[in-house]
């Protein structure tokens, strides 16, 4: 393989760290779909490889993209879901050990820790860590054990400061996670940034194709933590299938192509959004009356994310008629993937969801900008006749 020290991520990303098949000479590493391997005569497994529920080729190889990626000496790890991985960095904690997590957050997370997490044992402190005093005044000393923070934020898209989070943490003894599935590497690195764990939902942005759940932690360092997630991820049977982790490798050869052009997007019309009559307010880290632009502008290398939220004018009602009214967008859950989505969130959420309920949430495609806007507008304009 050639000496890949001094490629661009764009070129590890869109070659696979350069990887090709050994045996056929093939440019795309075969789909290792194997389940069971072969012992030696001495009843040893020289070729690394056991069983397919801790390991798998396919696995090892899309993770290593990953890791080059977010720059993570640790490694990759990928899970079944992004909730999977995120949950296992919790169940890696022990019963009484306290944590601090975003006031608004990935709903299911959310809710996770309220019900399952307080059930096993944790302790959760949910504060905006987007105010670093509201942050530092949560963390207890010797006691909090893991911070968690999600980046830009679901789906009001706070920013918290990575760097100075970091400090907070590590001051009082605990490790900084960063759910930084609506950044994506090509925008955040968080490990770079003094994180030690950081977490994507890989459906999303990573494989950009909606058509592969995944998950994926990249860690600062193989210590004690990182190799009780591992044994979690084995133990519960949560490590990605290899037909999922070809597709995500496939997908993250194109991601420093789609991020930047997705993130021109959402920039486009959060601009042309926020001097519409019929929207009250937008809510996007490139805006420059965003109370995280000037963060998000440091820690966010090349523009601003693919995701963005507006408030409708006429409240719930014109909300839930403006989203029935679009063609081109798209109404469905998730986000990151090729084609643009809205959603009202707080109908998906449901009672306690600290979403307005006249927010629309908008992830930002491929397709022409113009049509998206076009598309808005006209869904707006019928939503208020």
């Amino acid at each position: 393989m050639s000496d890949t020290s001094s490629w661009s991520k764009a070129s590890l990303a869109a070659q696979a760290l350069g990887r090709t098949d050994p045996v056929t000479k093939a440019v795309v590493p075969p789909l290792h779909l194997a389940t069971t391997y072969l012992r030696d005569p001495d009843n040893a497994y020289r070729s690394g490889f056991v069983y397919g529920r801790p390991d798998n080729a396919t696995i090892r190889d899309t993770e290593a993209v990953i890791a080059a990626l977010e720059e993570a000496e640790a490694g990759a790890m990928l899970f079944g879901s992004g909730t999977a991985a995120a949950t296992a960095c919790f169940l890696a904690l022990d019963p009484g050990d306290h944590m601090v997590a975003p006031a608004v957050m990935y709903w299911a997370l959310r809710k996770w820790l309220l019900t399952e997490g307080r059930r096993l044992g944790l302790e959760v402190t949910f504060v905006e860590t987007d105010d670093l005093g509201q942050l530092e005044a949560a963390i207890r000393p010797g006691k909090t054990k893991l911070v968690w923070v999600e980046t830009p934020s679901n789906p009001l898209w706070t920013v918290t400061d990575i760097e100075a989070a970091a400090a907070l943490a590590h001051r009082a003894g605990a490790r900084l996670a960063v759910d930084s599935t609506c950044a994506s590497p090509f925008h955040t690195r968080p490990l770079s940034l003094g994180a030690d764990i950081v977490m994507h939902s890989a459906t999303k942005i990573l494989n950009g194709h909606s058509d592969a759940l995944a998950g994926v932690l990249a860690g600062a360092k193989a210590d004690e933590y990182w190799a009780r997630l591992a044994t979690i991820r084995s133990g519960m049977g949560a490590i990605l299938g290899p037909f999922e982790a070809y597709l995500l490798q496939r997908g993250l050869k194109t991601l420093y192509v789609r991020a930047p052009a997705q993130a021109r997007a959402a920039q486009d019309l959060a601009e042309r959004l926020a001097r519409h009559p019929q929207v009250s307010r937008v809510l996007y880290p490139g805006l420059p009356q965003h109370p995280g632009h000037e963060v998000a502008a440091r820690q966010m290398e090349k523009g601003f994310g693919f995701m963005l939220s507006v408030q409708v004018r006429g409240g719930e009602a014109a909300a839930i008629a403006t989203a029935a009214r679009v063609g081109l967008w798209k109404r469905a859950t998730s986000l990151g993937g090729v084609e643009s989505l809205i959603e009202h969130r707080a109908s998906i959420e449901g009672p306690g969801t600290p979403c307005p309920a006249d927010l629309l949430r908008l992830s930002a495609g491929i397709e022409d900008v113009d049509d998206l806007y076009r598309d808005l507008d006209e869904a707006l304009a019928a939503a208020h006749r």
